[in-house]
C-alpha cells in the first residue's frame, strides 16, 4: 500500500430539508452569490424557489448563469466566471447534477483571473485561490460534490480531459434525496452505472490496497441491491438516499486511499462519445465498460474473476463480463454504439478523437490496434 494523506474537506449535509440550512451556511462567505444551474428542472421541481427563499432570508445579492449542458462546455465557464468576475461576486452556489458542479470548480479558479479557463486544462496557469462553492446536488451520479475534480469539454478542440486541485472542493455540499425524485428513470439509471464505474476504475488502478478494494466492491454491491428496486419506485426516500449516499462514496477518496491512482481508461473512452455526439456520460460507460473487460480479460483475468467471486458469484471471466452486461441491460442502458445509433462508418471519426484526447489508462495501458478493437467489441 502506498503513503497517503486522506484529508477531504467538503462538509456534507445529507438528509431530508436539509436546504433550510442553506442561507446561514452560505451567509460568512459574502452575500454577493453566484447562482449556476441548468436549465428549467429546478425551477419545475420547486428547487429554484427554495434557494432563492434561503438567499432571501440573508439578503443576498443573486447573479445566475443558467444553461449548463448535461455535457457541460468551456464557453459556458467562461461566460459565468466574467459574470462572476464583472460583479465582484463572494461566493458561488452551484445547483444540479455533475454538469453543474463540475463547471462552477472550474468557474471558481477562472474568477480570480483573467485568463480563459481552458488554460487550466492545458497547464498553462494554475489555481493560485477559488471562489467558496456551495453546491446543493440534484442528480446522484458523479460523486462530484465531495472531490476536487472536473470534466469540462472543449467542442472547438474535440477535448474532454478531467482536471483536479486541492482548490477545486466544495466547501459544503447540500445532499437531499428528495430532490432526486423528479429525476427521470432514464438518467437514475445512468447515475447507477455511473457510480458503478467510479468504483471499478478504483478497482482497477495501481496499487495494492485491499481495503479500498472492498470499499469498491461494496458500493457496487449496494447498487446492484437497490439500484432496479429504485428504478420501479423513483419516489421512494430510502432507495433514492441508497443511491446518492453510494454515489458521493464512489468518488470521495475512499475508494482510492492507498493506490497512486485509478485507471480510467474507460471514462477516457466514453469522453469521446460524449463530445462527438452528445452521448450521456452514464450511457457511454454501459457501452464501453463490456468491451474493455473483453478486451481485458486475458490480461488481467485474476482480478475480473475475483470481482465477479465477489460481486455475482460465478467462477470464470466471461460469466462476469456477461453478468455485468446483463445488470446494464435491466436498469436500461445501452450497451453496444448500435443501441444508441452510432453506425460502424462513425469508426474512423472516433478513432480520431480518441488519439486527440490519448485515451488510456493510467494503470492498464492500450496497446496498438486496441482503439480498433475496443470499436469491433462496442459495434
Amino acid at each position: 500500500m502506498d503513503p497517503f494523506i486522506l484529508n477531504n474537506p467538503t462538509v456534507l449535509h445529507f438528509g431530508k430539508d436539509v436546504i433550510n440550512d442553506l442561507g446561514k451556511t452560505i451567509q460568512p462567505f459574502g452575500k454577493k452569490v453566484l447562482l449556476v444551474y441548468g436549465k428549467n428542472s429546478i425551477k419545475e421541481n420547486g428547487i429554484y424557489r427554495k434557494v432563492i427563499d434561503q438567499l432571501k432570508s440573508i439578503n443576498a445579492e443573486v447573479f445566475e448563469y443558467s444553461g449548463i449542458k448535461s455535457n457541460p462546455v468551456i464557453t459556458d465557464v467562461d461566460a459565468a466566471a466574467e459574470l462572476g468576475r464583472k460583479n465582484n461576486v463572494e461566493v458561488i452556489l452551484a445547483v444540479g447534477g455533475g454538469s453543474v458542479i463540475d463547471s462552477a470548480k472550474i468557474i471558481s479558479i477562472a474568477i480570480p483571473v483573467q485568463n480563459p479557463a481552458w488554460e487550466f486544462f492545458e497547464y498553462k496557469i494554475k489555481p493560485q485561490k477559488s471562489i467558496p462553492l456551495i453546491t446543493i446536488l440534484t442528480l446522484a451520479a458523479t460523486g462530484t460534490e465531495m472531490n476536487s475534480f472536473a470534466v469540462v469539454q472543449n467542442e472547438q478542440t474535440k477535448e474532454k480531459p478531467g482536471y483536479g486541485h486541492r482548490l477545486l472542493y466544495p466547501r459544503h455540499s447540500f445532499l437531499d434525496p428528495q430532490n432526486t425524485f423528479s429525476v427521470s428513470k432514464e438518467y437514475t439509471a445512468y447515475g447507477i452505472a455511473d457510480l458503478i464505474a467510479h468504483s471499478l476504475e478504483a478497482y482497477f488502478g495501481k496499487g495494492d490496497a485491499s481495503l479500498s478494494d472492498k470499499f469498491s466492491i461494496a458500493i457496487i454491491k449496494e447498487a446492484i441491491e437497490f439500484g432496479p428496486a429504485l428504478l420501479d419506485d423513483l419516489k421512494n426516500y430510502e432507495l433514492r438516499s441508497k443511491i446518492m449516499y453510494a454515489a458521493t462514496m464512489a468518488l470521495n477518496g475512499l475508494t482510492l486511499t492507498g493506490k497512486p491512482s485509478g485507471d480510467w481508461g474507460v471514462h477516457s473512452i466514453g469522453h469521446c462519445f460524449s463530445v462527438l455526439y452528445d452521448t450521456p456520460h452514464g450511457a457511454s460507460l454501459t457501452i464501453a465498460y463490456p468491451a474493455w473487460f473483453r478486451l481485458m480479460k486475458n490480461r488481467i483475468s485474476d482480478q475480473i474473476q475475483h470481482l465477479g467471486k465477489e460481486l455475482f458469484n460465478v467462477n470464470y471471466v466471461d460469466e462476469t463480463i456477461n453478468k455485468f452486461e446483463q445488470f446494464f441491460q435491466q436498469i436500461g442502458c445501452p450497451v453496444k454504439l448500435a443501441d444508441i445509433g452510432i453506425a460502424q462508418n462513425k469508426f474512423p471519426e472516433i478513432i480520431e478523437v480518441m488519439k486527440i484526447n490519448k485515451v488510456d489508462g493510467m494503470n492498464f495501458k492500450f496497446e496498438e490496434g486496441d482503439y480498433e478493437k475496443l470499436l469491433e467489441l462496442m459495434a
